[in-house]
Parts: C-alpha cells; sequence; structure tokens
C-alpha cells in the first residue's frame, strides 16, 4: 500500500467516524438533560469528617452556589464489621457499609423535588500497625464518601428534568 492510500485510508475511517456519531449530547451541555443542574444546588454544610468529604465531592461535580434554588439534605449512616477471620478468630478485614438518605427541597416553594437513598460498601485490611490501620480506615470511608456522591450526582443527572423550580 502507497503511502497516499494510507492517507486516503485513514481520512475516509475519521470521516465515517464523523458522520455515525452516536448522537448523545453532553449532559450538562446544550440540549443536555442536566443543562441547569450545575450550580443549583446548595449543599447544607458538613458536620463530621464523613460528611465533610460528601459535600465536597458533591460540591466538586455540582458546583457550589450559597443561592442556589435547590437544597440538598441528607443523613449519613455507617456501620463496620470483620470479614475476614483467621481460625484464631482475628478480624483480618473490615467492610464499612454507607447509606446515605436524601432529599432536595425548591427553595422557591418548599417542596421536596426528589429524595431516596444510595448505599455501597468498601473495606480495608485491618493488618499492620495501628498507625497504619488507622490509615487505611480513614481512606476507605474518604472512598466511600466519594461513591456514595457520586451516585447522588449520578440520580440527580437522570432525574433533573423533572424538577420544578
Amino acid at each position: 500500500m502507497s503511502w497516499f492510500n494510507r492517507r486516503l485510508f485513514l481520512t475516509s475511517i475519521l470521516s465515517l467516524a464523523t458522520l455515525s456519531a452516536c448522537g448523545f449530547t453532553p449532559v450538562y451541555g446544550p440540549g443536555g438533560s442536566a443543562e441547569g443542574l450545575r450550580g443549583s444546588v446548595t449543599v447544607a454544610a458538613p458536620s463530621d469528617a464523613n460528611s465533610y468529604v460528601l459535600v465536597q465531592r458533591l460540591e466538586e461535580r455540582l458546583g457550589r452556589n450559597l443561592s442556589a434554588p435547590y437544597e440538598l439534605n441528607y443523613t449519613i449512616t455507617t456501620r463496620s464489621e470483620g470479614v475476614g477471620v483467621t481460625p484464631r478468630q482475628e478480624i483480618t478485614r473490615t467492610q464499612i457499609l454507607g447509606a446515605i438518605s436524601f432529599s432536595v427541597v425548591s427553595n422557591a416553594t418548599g417542596e421536596v423535588v426528589e429524595e431516596g437513598s444510595v448505599s455501597n460498601f468498601t473495606s480495608y485490611s485491618t493488618e499492620g500497625s495501628t498507625v497504619s490501620t488507622a490509615s487505611v480506615e480513614r481512606d476507605a470511608q474518604r472512598r466511600l464518601m466519594v461513591m456514595l456522591a457520586d451516585m447522588m450526582v449520578t440520580r440527580f443527572i437522570a432525574t433533573y428534568q423533572g424538577w420544578d423550580a
């Protein structure tokens, strides 16, 4: 195959890919299902380390606007349970289960426009020093809050067109 034919082949592949685009629009872009979502939700202030990480992630994804038309209220629950046990009954792995119940309230009407809950889990190894175990536990808590925040944002993106401001 000559160099000219390779260029023609690559150009035709590129133009075919452009012409046969999938038809999806960016979710936050013009005409997207969540076009006005970014910057339209004020998240309730954090009260502990978990809620701080949750609020930080939600504001990364949704933007921060203290005078937004909607307010997000939430309740975080977590519990830990040992899942890796040695024959001598020593726990070597701990699982953290987390759930968030939330409601999005319209500031204009006071009505709840979206409510629900999300849940997920993560785990960490308890083998090692006290300091390393405390560090990996904090990291697992952080990962869990980020996962739950991302799940909430996904749900908001899917339902945002149904919210009435």
